[in-house]
């Protein structure tokens, strides 16, 4: 039986002893799941615009790209959650076309007794004292000192009599999100206005423009980022990002095979939520709605995403419900989706979430974009994420285990008379190894019925290239307990 030797050659005459090493029987490995959080950054960094750097916390973020620059916030809000993931970011820079958000708290009336401010901008309280003999200029200017003092704020402060002034610290759209309010806890919570004080509040707005990120999106190279947080949720973005991950020409294709999938988060009411997430239809993509939190949506996108990709590498057929999402303000009760709401928004491409009653987040379900074929008629095959993160680590482990053990085989075709042994397969061969392999990715909870794959597996040898192999690979994912539907046919006395 001939021993298919790589390196050792056959005509050695001088003795004893050679050893070499063969891997392919021994691979058990699985890929790296890398996560991408795309965002601005401020004023001058060491660091390139455009070029992804490893991050390491949100302190070394900060100090790169700016205390309070959208990556620093996503970065924080992201590892809130998610404190194992390896993180990239990508780093964008204001364009100069590009507009910054600006809004403006005005000192009406001063306080008439001694009490706290709570101030909430961007979902972060900023508190300050108030006695009964400051004026309107002296609140202002306190609030605008705090607000500065608080660095992680996304924007910048400036007091001017009665007004404060309220600036984002990158500039574009995403800006207009940056919320002001008083209270959030409300008085369950301790806070309150101090009597006599008015406060009025003119919400952010005016900002314009998001960064391009083609060019940005080129430099990733051939490395795979499973999970990319996008905090731009307008047109020109998704569709930029849409086409990165397309199954033609992008990281879904059959000559990139590197994957990945895209999460935002959109603000809005109901029926703009729906209106925007009917216009979507990518498989690649997920849009979570949500209304009047405190927090801005972009920060959402990192956080929601850090709470659902731990549970996707450890076991990604295992749904997503009820996981929490750290480091956002749940919206205040009377903002929040019904279940008829949120059914109908999952029926329009938007993903959706729950508040406990402690005022938790949780995961409700996240669902792709794609709501319909290329005929415009409804389609569900990639309807759940769950879908798309099992096809990646079902298509990774068959390429592992094919590319370890055929990496250097000669082909031969079936009923061909070879040694044990030989560095020859036939088509029955790698059937066989591929049945092999279902079995094992069945046991280990990520696809169901293999006899049913046996059966219908089809291998054979190319017609027109004898040197190729054809498979039709016909497995069946597994699924996720999603509805438990109970008829609870009670009876008020026994029967006869």
């Amino acid at each position: 039986m001939p021993i298919p030797f790589s390196t050792i050659p056959t005509n050695l005459r001088t003795p004893l002893f050679y050893a070499e090493f063969d891997n392919s029987q021994a691979n058990t490995a699985t890929a790296t799941q890398r996560t991408l959080i795309i965002g601005q950054m401020t004023g001058a960094t060491p660091v390139s615009a455009n070029t992804p750097i490893i991050a390491s916390s949100p302190a070394a973020v900060a100090g790169l790209f700016g205390s309070g620059s959208m990556l620093h916030n996503l970065m924080a809000a992201y590892v809130a959650n998610d404190t194992a993931g390896k993180i990239y970011l990508l780093p964008l820079a204001d364009d100069e076309d590009m507009v910054a958000a600006a809004g403006k708290i005005t000192v009406t009336s001063p306080a008439s007794a001694t009490g706290i401010i709570s101030l909430y901008i961007a979902g972060t309280r900023v508190q300050i004292s108030v006695v009964a003999t400051d004026v309107v200029a002296d609140i202002a200017a306190a609030l605008a000192a705090a607000i500065n003092a608080a660095t992680s704020l996304p924007v910048t402060a400036e007091a001017a009599a009665a007004i404060v002034t309220l600036t984002a610290k990158n500039k574009g759209a995403h800006g207009n999100g940056i919320d002001i309010r008083l209270n959030y806890q409300g008085s369950a919570g301790g806070e309150a206005i101090p009597d006599g004080l008015v406060l009025t509040f003119t919400p952010m707005s005016a900002g314009a423009g998001s960064p391009d990120l083609t060019d940005a999106l080129a430099n990733l190279g051939d490395q795979t980022f499973d999970f990319i947080v996008n905090p731009y949720t307008d047109t020109t973005s998704l569709d930029a990002v849409k086409t990165f991950l397309s199954d033609t020409t992008g990281r879904w294709s059959y000559a990139s095979q590197l994957y990945g999938h895209a999460l935002g988060v959109l603000a809005g009411t109901y029926g703009q939520l729906t209106a925007a997430g009917e216009l979507r239809n990518d498989q690649h993509a997920s849009l979570v709605g949500i209304y009047d939190s405190p927090t801005p949506a972009y920060i959402w996108s990192a956080a929601v995403y850090g709470a659902i990709a731990g549970s996707l590498r450890n076991d990604p057929g295992r749904p997503l419900q009820t996981l929490t999402v750290a480091g956002v303000l749940a919206p205040p009760l009377a903002s929040r989706f019904t279940l008829t709401e949120r059914n109908n928004l999952l029926y329009s491409g938007i993903s959706t979430v729950t508040v406990a009653d402690d005022g938790t987040v949780q995961i409700e379900n996240i669902i792709t974009t794609y709501q319909t074929n290329k005929y415009g008629d409804a389609d569900d095959s990639y309807l759940q994420v769950e879908t798309l993160f099992l096809l990646m680590y079902v298509t990774r482990y068959i390429r592992t285990q094919i590319t370890s053990k055929f990496a250097r085989m000669k082909l031969a075709a079936n009923g061909t008379r070879f040694a044990a042994g030989s560095a020859i397969v036939t088509p029955n061969t790698i059937r066989a190894e591929l049945i092999a392999q279902y079995t094992t990715l069945e046991y280990g909870g990520y696809v169901q019925d293999s006899a049913a794959f046996a059966a219908g597996l089809i291998v054979e040898q190319n017609a027109g290239n004898p040197n190729r192999v054809d498979v039709l690979w016909d497995g069946t994912l597994i699924n996720q307990l999603r509805i438990f539907a109970l008829l609870n046919q009670f009876r008020l006395q026994p029967t006869a």
